[in-house]
């Protein structure tokens, strides 16, 4: 299907209009509306890889994976009709979680709209709750211009998913060729970034001078707008605290002597929390302030001080009433409040947040070690995060399900660098996100060892993606851990039923086999005096690996969830 001299058709204009916005990866799922846009991918020269899933709602999460570790919109695309229902998981958590993730959708005929065609579904009305920005294009020539849109609506401001739907029909249409053309900016994100007022920054500074006990509370806005240099300079000049949520984490080193580590329901623990608790100031930065963070607004009380950094007007003041709101993009926010402090050489003061935190981490990882080091079977989850900190290279990406493994790894993991190293998906907190997510990181990031780590559970909603992986021959180790059961669930039915555990448990599965049949070399581990080695193993192998764990299950361990304690 050669060009035309002055025009394309429309299948032919979208994918180089993905190629004017530097995409290099789709990630996707063939049917029939797609026909035009697959014949156009083959048929055209470009540098766009297209990687085949089994299932359109792991494309969009390899999207996301892609998206986090990149900074680029990731981009995802699946038919109409079940492939349009089976995407959205993945759209609404990117969109929730400020990730860039375009999702094209293909449909049927403009031509056989309301004559009850196969697949026919309103895809406009459906998505357009769960995107920032969402177009069903209904003639070809606007194509170019709907792509530019949805790049653009993804990268600026707070960034978020996109929806474009192409019908069969259009994609046949012309297009001319003056109209394909980019806006380079809006190939990665944040873009067009806007700056905060020089009156805020002074207030913010003024509020956080008069404090005794602040803490500064990130949520994931630090690391998408990549602030991690401006926050260390900030913490380590003040020596104040610095708490994260799980999505958070990375924008500190938790190495780092300033990094007290997650607080919140999940992931928190009771020793974390007392610097939140006791804080006269609590600095929010990149973070909503959502139920998990605050333990469903158990801390900060009402009427605690509050100053709220954010570049999403709507987050700000609407959990707590704030005293200074600093809008603007966290990345300039922070240079301007160092630049300010600059100037106040002779009013800074240290706020005691090493010392402080040096006796938190003390006490915290006292009672990890009791269990770390036991030799219990089933395997403790603490041992298995334990085994991981020593082996895992300092740059390893690290993806996990909202399950068994998010609490343990978020309390007790040690990221040694500050950044996306830790990804898993918190805003609708969705089972079988990491096995998918995980191969979309490594095509993002190639030269970093992939581990992603879920629950059996979990394993048992995407495994059949593991033929992608093998295919695509990314030397990514899955981590399970197996209990044999909805384990969050039943550890809940535990807390809040008084035991009266209902449908969550499910048989025993050979995990390890299951991925061997794929291709995967696999280990099963239930001797906690194998645990190294087969983890060990695992790393070092050169292809996609898995090491299924029999570990103990929820509801009988000392889990770091805060509904679950005391």
């Amino acid at each position: 299907m050669a060009e035309r001299l002055n025009s394309l058709n429309g299948a032919q204009s979208l994918v180089r209009m993905l190629e004017e916005h530097k995409v290099e990866h789709i990630f996707g799922l063939c049917g029939d509306t797609t026909l035009p846009f697959y014949d156009a991918m083959f048929s055209l020269e470009h540098n766009i890889k297209h990687v085949l899933t089994r299932d359109e709602r792991s494309a969009a999460y390899m999207a996301d994976g892609y998206s986090r570790v990149t900074g680029k919109p990731g981009v995802c695309e699946g038919p109409s009709g079940g492939g349009a229902t089976y995407i959205l998981p993945g759209l609404i958590e990117a969109n929730e979680s400020s990730y860039a993730v375009l999702a094209i959708t293909t449909d049927i005929s403009v031509a056989s709209y309301g004559k009850y065609p196969l697949t026919e579904v309103d895809q406009s009305n459906l998505m357009s709750p769960l995107t920032k920005w969402n177009r069903v294009i209904t003639r070809a020539e606007h194509i170019p211009r709907m792509v530019r849109g949805a790049f653009r609506a993804m990268t600026t401001g707070r960034s978020g998913s996109a929806h474009i739907g192409l019908p069969y029909d259009i994609q046949y249409d012309q297009v001319p060729l003056e109209d394909i053309w980019a806006d380079g900016a809006h190939s990665y994100y944040p873009s067009r970034r806007t700056g905060p007022e020089d009156a805020v920054i002074e207030a913010a500074a003024d509020a956080i001078s008069s404090a005794k006990k602040p803490i500064i509370v990130c949520g994931g806005g630090v690391v998408i707008a990549g602030a991690e240099a401006a926050l260390q300079r900030l913490a380590t000049r003040l020596d104040i605290p610095v708490a994260t949520s799980i999505s958070g984490q990375g924008s500190l080193a938790e190495t780092h002597a300033n990094c007290v580590g997650v607080v919140g329901s999940n992931g928190g623990t009771d020793q974390t929390w007392e610097l939140l608790e006791r804080a006269d100031l609590v600095i929010f930065m990149g973070c909503r302030a959502g139920s998990t963070t605050t333990a469903r607004w158990e801390a900060p009380k009402p009427g605690a001080r509050i100053v709220h950094f954010d570049n999403d007007p709507m987050v700000i003041g609407a959990n707590y009433k704030t005293e200074v709101g600093v809008l603007g993009d966290l990345r300039l926010s922070l240079d301007a409040l160092n630049k300010e402090f600059d100037k106040r050489k002779q009013d800074l003061q240290g706020f005691g947040g090493a010392l402080a935190i040096a006796d938190i981490k003390k006490r915290k990882f006292e009672i990890f070690n009791q269990h770390a080091e036991s030799t219990d079977a089933p395997i403790r989850p603490e041992r298995i995060i334990a085994t991981l900190n020593k082996l895992l290279p300092e740059d390893a990406t690290i993806v996990s399900d909202p399950g068994t493994s998010c609490p343990y790894f978020s309390a007790y993991f040690q990221l040694p660098k500050a950044g996306r190293y830790f990804i898993t998906n918190r805003a609708h907190g969705a089972l079988g996100y990491s096995l998918s997510a995980a191969l979309g990181a490594w095509f993002g990031r190639p030269q970093s060892k992939v581990v992603a780590l879920m629950g059996d559970g979990s394993f048992g909603f995407t495994c059949g993606e593991l033929e992608t992986v093998v295919r695509c021959k990314a030397p990514i180790t899955f981590v399970v851990f197996s209990n044999s059961a909805f384990g969050w669930i039943k550890a809940s039915q535990e807390a809040d039923c008084d035991k009266r555990y209902y449908n969550v448990d499910f048989d025993r599965v050979d995990h390890a086999s299951i991925a061997s049949a794929y291709g995967v070399k696999s280990w099963s581990v239930s001797d906690p005096a194998k645990l190294d080695q087969s983890l060990q193993a695992a790393l070092r192998h050169d292809g996609p690996s898995l090491v299924d764990i029999l570990s103990q299950p929820l509801e009988e361990s000392n889990a770091p969830v805060r509904r679950w304690m005391g």
